[in-house]
């Protein structure tokens, strides 16, 4: 297992790198965030082992388990929160998570901010519903920044949450349509590329230098729009049970 695991992660890599020497950026720029749900700890410590760097879970109470028995590897990896967060939760989610992917709405910034210790700033980054599929959590922002009305509703939000003092807004994030084609997902990406140069134009004091997007089938496109990180489950571990 370990040596199909490391081959995966091998060949992920080598194909991130491609995608962004084709974008002319440097593929050290991308985090590659593991995605683990659903899968047992054991295979965590072994993708650890085999030198990653960054894991991603979807639901609060799975990762609580699993860096309970991954307690010692701890220090050597930064967790990352990809699926929806309810506000019942925002406590458990400050004490476990180094970054917050999927912050949706002002109240749950609100939430969550409560929670973070005094002098900590735990990095957000806002999710963001630019494709308008009714499925999706997120900000909703159909059509990106061509969307003005929902622009204009969206920029006191966002100005409201970046004075949190104790949450750190780093960018944004999506989810692409599930489609047969790759290449079909990249007007869902440059949508949130262009709301992050729109955003970091109206609130410069705000780095706004991360773009999560782009998952197993669709990971190369998003590269090429602009990702800064790319959440990968099922190309590393398979199927999920």
């Amino acid at each position: 297992m370990m040596s199909n695991l490391a081959e995966r992660l091998a060949l992920v890599r080598e194909r991130i790198s491609e995608a962004a020497r084709q974008a002319n950026r440097d593929p050290a720029a991308i985090t590659l965030v593991a995605v683990t749900k659903n899968h047992p700890p054991a295979l965590v410590a072994e993708a650890i082992a085999a030198g990653v760097t960054d894991v991603g879970e979807n639901r609060v109470q799975e990762a609580q388990t699993k860096l309970a028995a991954l307690r010692e590897l701890r220090p050597q990896v930064r967790w990352h929160l990809i699926g929806h967060l309810q506000r019942n939760k925002a406590q458990l989610a400050a004490e476990l998570f180094d970054v917050v992917h999927s912050v949706d709405s002002l109240r749950l910034a609100e939430a969550l901010a409560r929670q973070v210790a005094p002098k900590r700033r735990l990095p957000i980054l806002l999710q963001i519903n630019v494709s308008g599929e009714a499925s999706k959590e997120g900000f909703d922002l159909p059509g990106g920044v061509a969307n003005h009305t929902g622009l204009a509703a969206l920029l006191p939000v966002v100005a409201s949450l970046l004075a949190l003092p104790t949450l750190e807004v780093r960018g944004l994030m999506t989810i692409a349509p599930l489609l047969a084609d790759p290449n079909a997902a990249r007007p869902t990406f440059r949508a949130l590329r262009e709301l992050r140069d729109e955003l970091a134009r109206r609130f410069p004091a705000t780095s706004w230098a991360e773009l999560s997007m782009g998952m197993s089938d669709d990971f190369s496109v998003a590269i090429a729009e602009g990702a800064t990180s790319v959440r990968i489950g099922r190309a590393l571990f398979g199927a999920r049970g």
